[in-house]
């Protein structure tokens, strides 16, 4: 059996080729060439993704049975995707984003109403503004996984499956999201502050070994065709839980003291939690998490020790401003 992963070089891709190798898979992946990725088990091909179509001829020699999309974004990636593969493969694999339910925009503020009951299965309702970072974040205004999944579902010919993935942690990662929370517990900070709407906060995550195993179990089980799967781990922890789950794999005893909203901003609402169900694959694909959770963060956690990020924002720790709140609230 053949795959090809277009981005197969990157956070995740490197696992997935790793996963479908072992399983006895003949991988190639299609990329721009800039990212080395020593190790990856995979024949290369060198390409623009923005120019999907151009390369039909090449695809056509590969003639991969399954071709997985790790970084569709677009109308036009969607489109693309399916004229470059009509005729060619018999699957397409896109992943996409728990951010397309309608809670997400509620919890930016986006999408007007009462927060959406949670857990989110695949059936909660999308959001209906799009482009809903473009301009705050400056992510290109056209970027949207809702509009990917509208452009590859719903093609006889092609029969497509989604993934709408978590916030992915893990070696690799390129948002350090433990960053904040580990260095100032090697930092030996008393205390991590939380905004208090933030802190009792649950939002889906999963070790980036274990979302490509989801990953490669779609790829390899034809059952998955037409489908949509949510991937997360269970149970889903509050962003207070997350802290404590970090602390103690480090050995950090300091307090998670909860900050009301006027002494310390939060940059969203965070009324809205984006818990999501992710038993429809394990159901019906009988997934199960290779990696165990402790081990998925110890692992996350070296990672991060070794690779801290090299731009860190201007005041991200400023641990004057927060002995400050720390005196106050102590003085309460």
């Amino acid at each position: 059996m053949k795959a090809l992963v277009i981005g197969g070089t990157g956070f995740m891709g490197r696992f997935l080729c790793r996963d479908l190798a072992a399983a006895g898979w003949d991988v190639a992946v299609f990329h721009r060439g800039s990212t080395q990725a020593p190790g990856l088990k995979a024949r290369r091909i060198e390409g623009d993704a923005e120019h999907l179509r151009d390369y039909r001829a090449p695809f056509a020699a590969e003639a991969p049975e399954v071709v997985v999309s790790m970084i569709a974004q677009t109308q036009s990636h969607g489109d693309a995707l399916v004229d470059s593969f009509r005729g060619i493969a018999r699957r397409l694999v896109v992943i996409g984003s728990c951010d397309v339910y309608r809670a997400y925009g509620r919890l930016l503020g986006t999408e007007p109403g009462p927060p959406d009951p949670v857990p989110l299965d695949e059936s909660a309702p999308l959001r209906e503004e799009l482009f809903p970072l473009h301009e705050a974040f400056g992510i290109a205004a056209g970027m949207d996984k809702i509009l990917v999944e509208r452009a590859i579902m719903g093609h006889a010919d092609l029969p497509a499956t989604v993934l709408r993935l978590p916030m992915v942690h893990g070696p690799g990662d390129r948002q350090h999201r433990l960053h904040a929370y580990l260095k100032r517990m090697d930092d030996r900070r008393p205390a991590i502050l939380l905004n208090a709407l933030k802190a009792r906060w649950i939002s889906p995550r999963g070790y980036v070994e274990n979302v490509a195993a989801a990953i490669a179990l779609v790829v390899r089980d034809e059952r998955a065709a037409r489908r949509t799967y949510n991937v997360a781990e269970a149970p889903a922890y509050s962003e207070a839980d997350w802290v404590r789950a970090v602390g103690a794999a480090v050995g950090w005893h300091g307090r998670i003291l909860s900050v009301p909203s006027d002494q310390w901003p939060a940059e969203a609402r965070f009324e809205q939690d984006l818990d999501v169900d992710g038993n429809r694959i394990r159901r019906e694909l009988e997934f199960h998490e290779p990696v165990s959770f402790e081990e998925g963060l110890a692992r996350t956690i070296a990672w991060e020790r070794a690779n801290p990020p090299t731009e860190i924002p201007e005041g991200a720790f400023d641990y004057a401003g927060e002995d400050r709140i720390l005196r106050e609230l102590n003085a309460e």
